[in-house]
């Protein structure tokens, strides 16, 4: 005798967490979804970005030997090539699923906006650690396959940042807190205005093409500490490795302080994202951006959700609608 078949309920709904609105589920206070893949874009970033920097600055490279006569141009193109790769980074999926910051002050600079609860802060950081960690080492590797990229690679510290030798280490301190202040005021408020947003996974290459001539000679112009941390542990350089830790943790803060203060003008972020594929702060699947699974058991909250949303819809409130339809 054949048992009938039972079809169990089923549902997909909108689930209220929000971790990248600074609106986590009680329930969920860890998203690996979201950490893994800001793992995955910080490699991607690291892998590109050095080996830019190595093919353009290696001394006993073609392309080195001919840009060290021009060192302005040099420095320039490094910065252009590294921001490139942050929007490599961003525009590959994993970038996309975890808003690609890349850079623990842009996460910090969210969860002193109270975008980020500092739970997923930590997870971020920690994942761009290891992702910088895991890019540098690709390059690192690629050293045992071509020799004449280990000599490459070694002659210009893995793509290090150090600070110049010729100054005090505290003016290496201060332009790493100023370049980091200038980025994370740029990045914010072009993550604030929706007409700007697209620009914004966009303007590390600009704003470094920019920068770079300017003050990369004092500390390298990292502005990130994982993007620090990475190439020194390889090149087994730690002098100095503070100030890229102090300054952009610095800088960070003090941008979020002066855009608090209203000193850029009325700036309000929606979500914890420089990219930003119609999330509105949830962690989406890889390939649905817009639904999260639920199980049975929130079939009444489901319920309550809709007949919400219907009733706001009859009384002609389409504001209140689309709000309560993105919590």
């Amino acid at each position: 005798m054949r048992l009938p078949h039972i079809h169990w309920p089923h549902f997909h709904i909108h689930f209220h967490d929000r971790p990248l609105a600074g609106e986590p589920h009680p329930e969920r206070p860890f998203h690996w979804r979201l950490y893994l893949c800001e793992m995955v874009a910080t490699a991607v970033l690291m892998v590109f970005g050095l080996a830019g920097v190595i093919l353009l600055s290696a001394p006993h490279s073609w392309i080195g030997d001919h840009l060290s006569l021009h060192p302005a141009i040099q420095a320039a193109l490094c910065g252009l090539c590294f921001g490139l790769a942050g929007t490599m980074a961003a525009m590959t999926p994993f970038g996309k699923v975890s808003g690609a910051h890349l850079n623990p002050s842009v996460t910090l600079a969210f969860m002193l906006s109270k975008k980020i609860v500092w739970i997923d802060a930590l997870g971020y950081i920690i994942s761009q650690i290891i992702g910088a960690v895991l890019g540098t080492a690709l390059v690192y590797g690629a050293g045992y396959f071509l020799s004449s990229w280990k000599v490459h690679a070694l002659a210009v510290h893995y793509g290090a940042t150090v600070p110049y030798t010729g100054i005090s280490v505290w003016f290496a301190l201060g332009s790493e807190i100023l370049v980091t202040g200038l980025l994370i005021a740029t990045l914010y408020w072009l993550a604030a205005h929706p007409r700007f947003k697209w620009v914004t996974p966009w303007i590390g290459g600009i704003f470094f093409f920019v920068m770079n001539p300017l003050t990369a000679w004092i500390s390298g112009n990292s502005a990130n500490f994982a993007r620090s941390f990475g190439p020194d542990l390889f090149a087994g350089n730690w002098n100095g490795l503070w100030v890229y830790l102090l300054g952009p943790f610095i800088g960070s803060s003090l941008a979020v302080i002066a855009i608090q203060a209203d000193i850029l003008g009325k700036i309000h972020l929606m979500e914890a994202r420089l990219v930003n594929f119609g999330h509105h702060g949830r962690v989406p699947h890889m390939d649905d951006p817009h639904f999260v699974h639920a199980a049975p058991e929130h079939y009444e909250e489901y319920k309550a959700h809709l007949q919400t949303i219907t009733k706001l819809q009859e009384q002609g409130v389409a504001g209140e609608a689309r709000k309560e339809m993105g919590n």
